[in-house]
């Protein structure tokens, strides 16, 4: 093959290309399209304005006040357990169980975030340091890491309430000393 070969070759490959691009910037002009100022879709629990755009992650979540004791009388200890199989993946919760992914959740309600001496908490769970109530359990569980910014757990969260009280429920029950219902 002598170089006036490669050359038509070399030239067919960038006319192909140009002619590529061409039909797409010519396609772009005929049809454009104006994007609208409105999202058709509306995100629940997310108030308007809180994204910023440089960055690119909400800020906050709008959080609704519940009333603990409502909640939990939507609970059942059966559908917690069906539920945290969901958490299971990740977590273990029995009487010296072992870490996992995250950490053994024995005895989780009334113990203080980030506490177990032998689990690598992130920074941002450490620094949280509450006590784990069922109020502050039912918001965690909604969207953990909307609640506590930087923490390591990547669940998406529980968004209906009969799962987040089961779940509580048979977290509570899962205790040498369960907490008495509010």
């Amino acid at each position: 093959m002598d170089s006036f070969e490669i050359n038509k070759i070399i030239a067919a490959v960038l006319l192909t290309a140009l002619i590529v691009i061409g039909i797409g910037k010519i396609t772009d002009i005929i049809f454009y399209v104006e994007k609208p100022k409105q999202s058709a879709y509306k995100v629940e629990g997310i108030e308007e304005g809180i994204i910023d755009p440089n960055i690119k992650k909400v800020k906050t979540i709008e959080t609704k006040e519940v009333d603990i004791k409502q909640l939990l009388a939507m609970g059942d200890l059966s559908h917690g357990e069906q539920v945290f199989k969901k958490c299971s993946a990740c977590h273990q919760i029995a009487v010296d169980g072992k870490n996992m992914i995250g950490p053994n959740l024995w005895g989780v309600i009334g113990r203080q975030a980030g506490s177990i001496d032998d689990y690598n908490y992130s920074k941002a769970m450490k620094a949280y340091a509450k006590n784990w109530s069922f109020e502050e359990m039912n918001q965690y569980l909604i969207k953990p890491q909307a609640y506590i910014k930087g923490t390591k757990m990547a669940f998406a969260g529980l968004r209906k309430e009969k799962d987040r009280a089961s779940v509580i429920l048979y977290m509570n029950s899962k205790s040498s000393s369960p907490k008495t219902l509010p």
